[in-house]
């Protein structure tokens, strides 16, 4: 009789279990992109939501809530509303500072993040300096430490980061000038203003074809075929010591609050593999020069903690964050 029942209750609870997953969702969903219309974050979010909707039955709504520190409005935001899978939180790698620079209480394990990709770093140079190569620059910076100014977006950010790698890999040290973002970086190379700048090949492409800028090497191991340029080789080929230090890659996506319910998890995880593995996406990705990955679960929870660690810890030891990482228990990289 106990052993019946035993096995009564096992039933209940899976028959449970699938009518809760089949339920889910009943109604639209809401994506939070925490940066602005227009941006890449929010265009990924949005190529990738229009895909899941196919698989989920229901629209995936996105909307933009922009401001506080690295996205800490928008994350704020989605993280109070019900945990239940009905508000995920469009964002990037880049959001893993606001905790450190005081817009955000919690470490970044509270999310379940779903990775749709990124386009790698590459650095580059104005065309009428004397680099032709990655040697060129790398011999020619360790020579002369420092007199070589360089651009990568802000201090500690990705591509900020990325520069750190190569002069830790290669010996060399630049003169880092930080700008508010990849735009300003890129338009003071243009400009003359710096001679190297490190932002993602997605952002460089149209001035690499243009000829504002030339590529010396992508930050990745791989080299990189861009239509109209020709082959970008991997900076790993000439400098293999970069490998201790790279890649740190873009990770651009969405997140869902961690402890909602399992089954709408499974639920929005089968919609997401689904939708990566579309033609559209595979298409959009190949003509804005990013690489796919498709993360979730243990696997982009590990990506993240390492990104929060070695964002976090930098900007620390730059003397540009408010809080101290250890104070929330984000450990050393």
């Amino acid at each position: 009789m106990k052993k019946s029942l035993i096995i009564c209750l096992a039933v209940l609870l899976a028959l449970g279990t699938v009518a809760y997953a089949k339920d889910f969702p009943k109604r639209n969903i809401t994506a939070v992109v925490v940066w602005g219309a227009g941006g890449g974050t929010d265009t990924c979010n949005r190529i990738i939501h229009a895909e899941m909707s196919k698989f989920l039955g229901v629209n995936v709504n996105v909307i933009n809530k922009t401001g506080g520190v690295a996205g800490s409005v928008g994350m704020n935001y989605a993280f109070s509303r019900p945990h239940d899978g009905y508000t995920l939180c469009g964002l990037s790698e880049s959001n893993v500072t606001a905790g450190v620079q005081g817009g955000w209480d919690k470490r970044f394990d509270v999310w379940d993040v779903f990775i749709v990709g990124g386009s790698p770093d590459v650095i580059s140079v104005t065309p009428n300096t004397p680099y032709k190569t990655l040697k060129d620059l790398i011999e020619a910076a360790k020579a002369d430490p420092k007199s070589i100014k360089a651009a990568a977006s802000g201090a500690g950010s990705i591509h900020h980061l990325n520069l750190l790698a190569v002069e830790n890999g290669s010996g060399a040290k630049f003169n880092f000038i930080p700008y508010k973002g990849s735009a300003p970086s890129q338009n003071a190379a243009m400009a003359g203003e710096v001679s190297v700048v490190v932002t993602s090949l997605a952002e460089q492409q149209q001035l690499l074809r243009g000829g504002k800028l030339r590529a010396l090497g992508m930050l990745i191991p791989e080299s990189f075929e861009v239509q109209g340029l020709g082959t970008i080789p991997s900076s790993f080929d000439s400098y293999p010591g970069l490998s201790k230090y790279l890649p740190i890659s873009q990770a651009i996506g969405f997140a869902v609050p961690a402890d909602a319910p399992d089954q709408a998890k499974s639920v929005l995880v089968d919609a997401f593999k689904k939708a990566i593995a579309t033609d559209k996406v595979k298409s959009w990705a190949k003509e804005n020069y990013y690489l796919l990955s498709g993360a979730t679960g243990a696997e982009s929870k590990a990506i993240f903690s390492a990104l929060e660690s070695n964002f976090a810890w930098t900007l620390w030891e730059l003397g540009a964050a408010t809080v101290d990482p250890a104070k929330l228990g984000i450990p050393k990289p």
